[in-house]
């Protein structure tokens, strides 16, 4: 999901897109840009949020299954069958 830090609308805005986000689930890869102006002011209130509504922050490579998967249109990994 994408943070849409790049817009530069601020720090509050881009913590709520985040923490509030449609599609925020288990599993959700949050998308920041290195380049955006507030992402790193923000980046401490986003993982508080997330770790408020019980997510867990890990790597990615735990997150990307290897075997007998797919990627959907939606970017959201699905078992082969």
């Amino acid at each position: 999901m994408d943070s849409l830090d790049w817009k530069d609308y601020g720090v509050d805005s881009i913590v709520n897109t985040v923490c509030n986000h449609k599609h925020l689930g288990k599993g959700s890869i949050i998308l920041c840009h290195n380049g955006a102006k507030y992402t790193a002011q923000a980046l401490e209130s986003v993982i508080t949020g997330l770790q408020e509504k019980g997510y867990q922050i890990v790597p990615i490579s735990q997150l990307i299954y290897k075997d007998n998967y797919h990627m959907d249109h939606e970017g959201r990994q699905v078992k082969n069958i």
